[in-house]
């Protein structure tokens, strides 16, 4: 399963992405917005869990277009790792737990969080390029 060295590398085919950090956290971000980003737990995080064990490892928070596709996603991929937190309730971004979520899996996320800010030029010669790829 997935580990943030497979984000790292996997960020890194995405063109314009560029690592900051915000908020003491490692984020990447393409036109100066953030798409991915760690996501430790905070203690009242950890708090709101009650007697419920918390998803482990690495957290990767990762931006959707909207909080209707936050919904389909976490709804279709609710088996690979991804759910939310009362403090993403009404923020467009879903949480992934990447020792669950398989690489195939945590690329495509990657991608559509990319494509929420990505400029429209690179975001269509990138999906063109994968295109023509798959095709080969």
């Amino acid at each position: 399963m997935a580990s943030l060295e497979d984000v790292e590398r996997l960020v890194a085919e995405l063109p314009g992405t560029e690592e900051t950090t915000k908020w003491g956290n490692r984020t990447w971000a393409v036109g100066g917005k953030g798409y991915a980003w760690e996501r430790p737990f905070s203690k009242a995080d950890l708090k709101r869990f009650g007697a419920e064990p918390p998803p482990q490892g690495p957290i990767l928070a990762i931006r959707v277009e909207d909080l209707g596709e936050k919904g389909a996603v976490l709804t279709a991929r609710a088996g690979d790792g991804f759910f939310t937190i009362p403090h993403f309730g009404n923020y467009p971004a879903v949480l992934l737990e990447l020792e669950l979520v398989p690489e195939p899996v945590l690329r495509d996320a990657l991608l559509d969080g990319w494509l929420v800010f990505a400029p429209a030029a690179q975001a269509q010669e990138l999906l063109a390029s994968r295109s023509r790829r798959a095709k080969d």
